[in-house]
């Protein structure tokens, strides 16, 4: 049962990444003042099936001189990741539910970079190698940040497990009491995602493609999917922190498909930075101020623990 359980987990994440893509397809063509995708089915809702089978079917091409092995299989443990992140997602039965879930997901964190400068290293290519290393530097200064912005509200309740954010947010959101910090960790998702306006990593004005641009037919789309699966889970994790976790209620997937459409939103709204002020802004910005706000977490709850002893 926890097996088929799970495997019907992964085909819903599967099924929403491929929708999330025709719906960023629509958005993006209605903001430009064109029709978008509208032959394949009603409403070009069969669009996302097509867009796979083309993809998989296509032939594949190997770069000359490139490592095969970490080349071919490097896509597959990307895309293998991002499906384990969902691991965390809390079920009431079938499912494994982690005590310690904050630190199994802050091992996976640490562990998506390594897939990136795989990929582009054994491409043997310039660019490939270049858009590793910006995802790279991007993806390991913004994750000192957003681990601590994390840590900050598991402090504050005092577990390791997302189940508890649910029991804890039953008469507030934590986004009302933490306004400023929720906007850090959102720009912070953005950056640790790779989409716009912090897509460094790919780059196509300057670097044609980054990382993946020797990547073709399955290998592609299994990159694509990987990166459309950690914006879904960025998402239900935003949703969980800041927004009420009541994970048995359908509002609470109405809120993460919302937050799916600010990153399509976002991406139609804004250029992308220059490198060095991304930098600037994640260490001389967001890293003082989550750093503040633990200090100001652990102030309260000792302050807290010290009077109910009392």
């Amino acid at each position: 049962m926890f097996m088929l359980t799970f495997f019907f987990l992964i085909m819903m994440v599967l099924i929403s990444v491929g929708y999330f893509t025709l719906l960023e397809r629509k958005v993006l063509s209605y903001i430009q003042y064109r029709s978008g995708p509208n032959s394949v089915g009603f409403l070009g809702l069969f669009q996302p099936f097509s867009d796979g089978a083309k993809l998989f079917f296509k032939e594949y091409f190997f770069p000359m001189n490139c490592n095969f092995f970490f080349f071919f299989f490097s896509p597959i443990l990307g895309l293998f990741y991002s499906l384990l992140t969902w691991m965390i997602m809390p079920f009431l039965s079938n499912l494994l539910m982690f005590n310690y879930s904050l630190i199994f997901l802050l091992c996976l964190l640490s562990l998506s970079i390594y897939f990136i400068i795989i990929m582009g290293w054994s491409s043997n290519s310039i660019y490939s190698l270049l858009g590793s290393i910006r995802g790279i530097s991007q993806s390991i200064s913004y994750e000192v940040s957003l681990s601590i912005i994390l840590v900050c509200y598991f402090i504050l309740i005092d577990g390791y497990d997302f189940f508890s954010l649910m029991i804890f947010q039953e008469s507030i959101w934590f986004f009302f009491i933490s306004v400023p910090l929720f906007f850090c960790w959102f720009s912070c998702c953005l950056a640790e995602s790779n989409r716009s306006p912090y897509d460094f990593s790919e780059g196509e004005s300057e670097l044609v493609s980054g990382f993946n641009i020797e990547y073709s037919s399955m290998m592609f789309s299994f990159i694509f999917i990987s990166e459309y699966c950690s914006i879904i889970f960025m998402s239900m994790l935003s949703c969980m922190i800041f927004f009420g976790a009541n994970f048995y209620s359908y509002y609470f997937y109405l809120k993460l498909c919302f937050f799916c459409f600010i990153y399509i939103l976002i991406r139609s709204s804004f250029p992308r930075y220059r490198y060095d002020k991304l930098m600037y802004l994640t260490w001389k910005c967001y890293l003082p101020f989550s750093l503040n706000f633990l200090f100001f977490i652990v102030f309260l709850k000792s302050f807290v623990i010290y009077h109910l002893i009392l």
